[in-house]
């Protein structure tokens, strides 16, 4: 598997669980959790865009 296709896979991986993290705190109440989702989610477009970034550069 190419280098980019990980990164947007990692990408988007972390940012379903980052969701799912914000989604959950603001159920429980839970900021931190909330918070935590909120990071998790912006890194998964993070990385996403890095693996979009290497496919431009590998061609």
């Amino acid at each position: 598997m190419k280098s980019s296709t990980k990164d947007n896979v990692k990408g988007k991986m972390l940012q379903v669980k980052g969701k799912i993290k914000e989604t959950v705190g603001k159920v429980v109440k839970n900021r931190d959790l909330e918070a935590e989702g909120t990071v998790e989610n912006a890194e998964g477009k993070i990385q996403e865009k890095i693996g979009q970034l290497k496919k431009v550069v590998e061609k």
